[in-house]
């Protein structure tokens, strides 16, 4: 164990993993739960433990890691990704949360099914179980084991094993309304513990004053030349939209929380909770790379964070909140990835097959499910080898390979009034994939020196968000190319209204003043206003 952390520090940690297993089992007491206990908390959440969840899964350990590690090389810039998520926050609260619930639906592949047919249910399900391996599990402990081997010289393989069986315990037995519960205690905690770090890091360097003076201009330059290699302006305000919308609109990660709310205001209100909450990032998880390479010159990449929590910086007690915080993010985002599994293999594999089974038998499989991804998650470890040390460059360009078709197909779920051409759906999605997938074998080949060829070179040279852009508008003409070229008929071409995406938006002041009272419509519209000038002024500032 480092020198650094006391027993003090082991004690608030401890007391942390002690309180939420402790609430992660008070909630998973109910013995008789029913379907939409176990996967959607009973429909009974309210909008601050719905902000407080999405955030909290959203910031997993990659996110410490890997902007830390960006921010000390890059500067502020990095930080443009977390605040372009904020307005598709606002899209999922006035928009997308409304339509999802109208539905009816408890998955994401269960609504394209509603949108085209049920030939698309299962492999988008399939395809989102596999993304959820690559992109959540095994990116979260990789970032994990980083920070964990730098404080107690702890191997990424035991690690790994403590957090998803910790982790496992109380989402397996509570299912979604334990995570959700959980994940309130938790987003605190690791809000806490990265302002603290933030706070005694800028004490150190004499302030944002004395950061800036020490640091050069670069680095609080926001908007990159279009030809920057990592952060192009145009790949920023155009490519990462893309990946936000996939990522926050088509996930059942984060839909599976809204679809828990109680009420459509609750979840749009949530919604806008966490996109105020992802202005954040940018202060407490960027900002401290800018500190460590003033307090560790030459220091950079996914050994930033790590380095900066295990020196001498923080005193005894703070370091164990700090850590805490951290283990916060792990725990919450993967006890969210259990449960989104579980869901899906339940209710889009399992439930079509057994129209007939019983609430308690959906839960059986529901908890069995969740055990089994355990499991995977545990035997996925080895796969952190595989992990580029830039980790959070690394997440990011794998949701840019694979987003825009997804993103693709459910904007026209979104925004059509007829039900969509289920074949064009598929090949869009087979050949949209494809052609992400190869762009990220061409550069893992050319950049671990397997192959050296000048056409694989320049296009692995694309930036992952000018190729994120390319491929949607790829993705949109395929699909809307074979829905002419293999027009379908059906029986009913016009869809049911409470899943029709374009009358959602059409109707969608109107319904908000009339389904709520209109002082809540407006205090979320003034809500969302003030979000919007806050990342103005942030951009005016750091321009």
């Amino acid at each position: 164990m480092s020198a650094n952390f006391t027993l003090l520090d082991t004690f608030v940690m401890l007391s942390y993993l002690i309180v939420v297993i402790a609430i992660g089992f008070y909630y998973s007491g109910k013995k008789d739960q029913s379907f939409n206990d176990y996967f959607l908390a009973g429909k009974n959440v309210g909008w601050f433990a719905v902000g407080m969840s999405i955030f909290a899964t959203n910031i997993s350990s990659e996110h410490f890691i890997g902007l830390a590690g960006a921010g000390a090389t890059r500067g502020l810039a990095v930080g443009q990704i977390e605040l372009m998520a904020i307005f598709i926050l606002i899209l999922l609260g006035w928009v997308v949360a409304p339509i999802y619930m109208k539905s009816g639906v408890v998955t994401t592949p269960e609504f394209l099914e509603r949108k085209f047919d049920s030939s698309l249910r299962r492999p988008f399900a399939a395809l989102s179980i596999v993304i959820y391996i690559f992109t959540k599990i095994t990116v979260s402990l990789f970032a994990g084991g980083i920070l964990f081997y730098k404080l107690f010289g702890m191997s990424i393989y035991t690690s790994a094993v403590l957090v998803v069986l910790f982790t496992g315990l109380y989402a397996i037995l509570g299912g979604a309304n334990a995570v959700i519960r959980t994940s309130v205690p938790q987003g605190i905690v690791l809000i806490a513990g990265a302002v603290l770090l933030t706070a005694f890091g800028l004490n150190a360097v004499g302030g944002f004053s004395g950061l800036e003076h020490k640091l050069p201009s670069d680095f609080f330059h926001m908007f990159k030349p279009a030809s920057d290699p990592d952060y192009p302006w145009t790949g920023v305000l155009f490519g990462a939209p893309i990946i936000a919308f996939w990522y926050w609109l088509t996930d059942q990660y984060f839909i599976q929380k809204v679809l828990s709310a109680k009420s459509i205001n609750d979840a749009r209100r949530g919604s806008l909770f966490a996109a105020s909450l992802k202005v954040l990032p940018l202060f407490v998880l960027v900002l401290p790379g800018l500190l460590a390479a003033v307090i560790f010159p030459g220091l950079s990449g996914d050994q930033t964070y790590p380095t900066l929590l295990a020196s001498s910086l923080l005193p005894s007690g703070v370091k164990g909140v700090v850590v805490a915080g951290l283990l916060a993010a792990i725990m919450s985002s993967l006890a969210s990835t259990f449960n989104a599994t579980a869901a899906l293999i339940t209710n889009d594999f399992y439930k079509p097959k057994h129209p007939r089974a019983t609430d308690r038998e959906l839960v059986l499989v529901g908890r069995l499910t969740t055990t089994a991804t355990v499991v995977v998650a545990i035997l996925s470890i080895p796969l952190v080898k595989l992990i580029t040390s830039q980790v959070y460059l690394f997440l990011q360009s794998i949701q840019g390979f694979v987003s825009p078709p997804i993103a693709a197909v459910f904007l026209v779920a979104f925004i059509s009034k007829e039900k969509g051409n289920t074949k064009a759906a598929i090949w869009t999605l087979v050949v949209g994939e494809t052609v992400g997938v190869c762009r990220l074998i061409c550069e893992t080949l050319v950049k671990s020196g397997s192959v050296d060829n000048p056409l694989f070179r320049q296009i692995t040279n694309i930036n992952f968000l000018h190729f994120s852009i390319f491929l949607f508008l790829f993705s949109v003409m395929l699909f809307l190319s074979l829905s002419i070229l293999l027009r379908e008929r059906f029986e009913n071409k016009t869809l049911d209204k409470k899943i029709d995406g374009s009358t959602a938006v059409a109707t969608l002041g109107v319904e908000a003043a009339g389904n709520t009272a209109v002082g809540t419509f407006r205090s979320n519209a003034l809500f969302s206003v003030l979000i919007l000038l806050v990342v103005a002024s942030l951009w005016s500032i750091w321009f």
